[in-house]
């Protein structure tokens, strides 16, 4: 990830509160639980605390407990819904930021409970209403995870 980025363009740490302001996710698929720091613009740096009491641990898998790669990429998808609504002035607007695309999801390492998984997100090309991402879940600086991903900002569906 890129070390570029002005001084007024950057914010964080951001708590559980502000992460909860930009996405619409809450438990059990809320999956972002901090934000280390932010470039608007051009990249993200979250946590997810990764803990047993995880539901997904109870049948993924018995006695050898793995966090789903699915639910990896989901939590950088929502790192990088963080770092498009910071980015794009999205937060209040009732904007979504809707998955469209995962390319190149490679899953390097387990993810167990007990560990923080380091979200690290950047754009690779940004529009007002689609948006394309590289991201990496990281363990004590090791990859675990990696992939590309697009985005769209839409209105929520009609109820």
């Amino acid at each position: 990830m890129s070390e570029a980025g002005s001084s007024e363009n950057q914010i964080g740490p951001l708590d559980i509160g502000r992460v909860m302001a930009a996405l619409p996710h809450r438990y059990p698929m809320l999956l972002v639980d901090r934000v280390e720091s932010l470039v608007r613009d051009e990249r993200i740096t979250a946590i997810k605390a990764v803990t047993m009491n995880e539901g997904f641990f109870q049948g993924h898998f018995p006695g050898r407990p793995i966090m789903p790669g699915v639910l990896i990429v989901e939590a950088l998808a929502q790192a990088a819904g963080v770092l498009a609504v910071e980015s794009l002035d999205l937060a209040g607007s009732g904007k979504l930021v809707y998955f469209m695309a995962i390319e190149n999801a490679k899953f390097r390492k387990p993810v167990e409970p007990g560990v923080l998984l380091n979200l690290e997100v950047e754009f690779v090309q940004k529009r007002s209403s689609v948006c394309k991402f590289a991201g990496r879940a990281l363990i004590d600086g090791q990859l675990a995870a990696e992939a590309n991903f697009t985005a769209m900002i839409a209105d929520p569906p009609k109820a």
